[in-house]
C-alpha cells in the first residue's frame, strides 16, 4: 500500500472512530484562524537552505467538542535546489485542503475546559505550484536537471499532523502546529519517482464564535465506601499479684571462692551471690544464721587452710552487716578448715555456707484475669457524596 493510500485510510479511520466516541455531547462552535511559520520541502539538499516562510489561513467548524472540520489554505513560497551544484531555486504554491480534526484531550475526559489540547488532524486536498522561473534561469543541463513542469502544476495534497490548542472555551485560542504533506513527484520541479513531502510548523491564533459555552451542571450522588474504623474493644489479660506469707524453715545457701581467695570482694561473683543471700535472709525477722567458711583438702595445708576458711567466713559476715545491713546480733561467723568436706567435688570446698531457721516472709504469685479497654480495626461501609460534573447534550 503506497503512502497516499495509508493517509487516506488513517484520516476515515479517524473520522469514523471520533464520530462514535463523540455521540452524547453536541456542543458546536465555528471559527478561523490565521497561522504563520516555516516550511520545508524535502530534497536532496542541506534543510537550512530549504526552509523558507509560510502562512496559512482557516475556516473550521466542531460539531461536538471532539469531532470537528476545516478548509485550510497555505503558502506562498517554496524552495528546492541541487547541493552538489550549490544552486537553489524558488517557486510559488498555494495548498488547500479539507482537514479532519480530532480532539483527543476532550475525547478521554469530561471537562473541556482543558487548559491545553491536543488535536490530530488529517486531510486531502489539492496544490497549485506555478512561477518556477529562477529554475529555468539556472540554464541546468536537462540531463541534470530535467524540468518537470513549466507554468504550472496543479496536484493531489496529502496531510497529517498534530496539534497543540488553548482552553477551546474561550473565545480567542492560540495553537502550535507540526504537519507533513504528501504531494506530487513533480511539485518541486524535480522527478524521483516518490511523492514529495512538504514540513510546517506554524503558529496561530484563533477566533471562536457561534459555540456554546461549556459550562458543567453538578450533580451530587451518593456511593458507598469501605473504610477500617477503631472500635472500642474489651480484651482479658492475665496479670500477677504478689501474695506473702509466713513460713516458719530452715535455709541452707553457698557462696563459692576460687582456689587461694579469701578476699570476697576480689571473688569472682561473689559480690552478687551475697546480695541474693542477703535479700532472702532480710525477709526474716528472728532468724538467726551461721557462717560457716570451708577449704579443700587437695590443696594447700590445713593451717593454711583454715586461715582461708576463716578469713571467708568473716569477710561474708562483714558485708552482710555493713554493707546490707543485716543485725549482727543474728550472725554467727564459723570456720572448719579443710577438715570438713561438704561437697564430694574437691574444688566446691573452697566455700562459705550460710545456714539459719526461723520465720521467713515467702512471696507467691496468684494469676487473676483483667479486663482491659482498647480499640480494634474494623471495616465498615459510609455514605459519601461525590460530585459529578455532568455536560448536558
Amino acid at each position: 500500500m503506497n503512502s497516499k493510500k495509508i493517509i487516506a485510510t488513517a484520516v476515515m479511520a479517524l473520522l469514523a472512530g471520533g464520530t462514535v466516541a463523540a455521540q452524547g455531547h453536541m456542543k458546536s462552535y465555528s471559527y478561523v484562524e490565521a497561522q504563520g511559520g516555516v516550511q520545508m520541502t524535502s530534497t536532496n539538499a542541506k534543510m537550512t537552505k530549504l526552509i523558507t516562510p509560510t502562512g496559512a489561513l482557516s475556516f473550521g467548524h466542531y460539531f461536538t467538542p471532539v469531532v470537528g472540520a476545516r478548509l485550510h489554505f497555505n503558502g506562498p513560497q517554496a524552495k528546492s535546489g541541487f547541493e552538489g551544484l550549490d544552486q537553489y531555486y524558488k517557486w510559488n504554491y498555494v495548498t488547500s485542503s479539507a482537514d479532519l480534526l480530532v480532539n483527543l484531550t476532550t475525547l478521554f475526559t469530561k471537562n473541556y475546559a482543558n487548559p491545553l489540547n491536543v488535536i490530530l488532524l488529517g486531510g486531502i486536498g489539492l496544490n497549485y505550484a506555478w512561477d518556477n522561473d529562477e529554475l529555468k534561469d539556472l540554464n541546468l543541463n536537462p540531463s541534470i536537471a530535467p524540468l518537470a513542469w513549466d507554468d504550472n502544476r496543479l496536484t493531489h495534497n496529502l496531510r497529517a499532523g498534530l496539534r497543540l490548542e488553548t482552553n477551546v472555551t474561550k473565545p480567542i485560542g492560540v495553537s502550535l502546529e507540526l504537519a507533513a504533506n504528501s504531494l506530487d513527484d513533480r511539485f518541486n520541479s524535480k522527478t524521483n519517482d516518490r511523492d514529495d513531502w512538504m514540513f510546517t510548523a506554524m503558529v496561530g491564533l484563533a477566533y471562536r464564535f457561534g459555540y456554546r459555552d461549556y459550562k458543567p451542571t453538578k450533580v451530587v450522588r451518593q456511593v458507598e465506601e469501605e473504610v477500617w474504623v477503631d472500635v472500642p474493644d474489651t480484651i482479658i489479660v492475665k496479670e500477677k499479684r504478689p501474695i506473702v506469707t509466713e513460713e516458719k524453715k530452715k535455709i541452707e545457701e553457698v557462696i563459692f571462692f576460687e582456689i587461694r581467695q579469701s578476699d570476697t570482694k576480689a571473688a569472682q561473683g561473689t559480690e552478687k551471690a551475697i546480695k541474693d543471700v542477703a535479700d532472702l535472709m532480710k525477709t526474716s525477722d528472728d532468724a538467726v544464721f551461721t557462717l560457716t567458711g570451708y577449704a579443700d583438702k587437695g590443696t594447700g595445708n590445713p593451717k593454711l587452710n583454715q586461715m582461708y576458711a576463716k578469713r571467708r567466713a568473716d569477710d561474708v559476715t562483714k558485708i552482710l552487716i555493713e554493707e546490707h545491713g543485716l543485725d549482727a546480733s543474728r550472725l554467727t561467723s564459723d570456720s572448719k578448715g579443710d577438715t570438713v568436706q561438704p561437697f564430694e567435688e574437691n574444688d566446691k570446698n573452697r566455700c562459705v555456707i550460710i545456714t539459719g531457721e526461723g520465720t521467713f516472709k515467702v512471696t507467691k504469685y496468684e494469676e487473676y484475669d483483667v479486663q482491659k479497654v482498647t480499640t480494634k480495626k474494623v471495616k465498615n461501609t459510609v455514605i459519601r457524596e461525590v460530585v459529578d460534573e455532568v455536560y448536558d447534550d
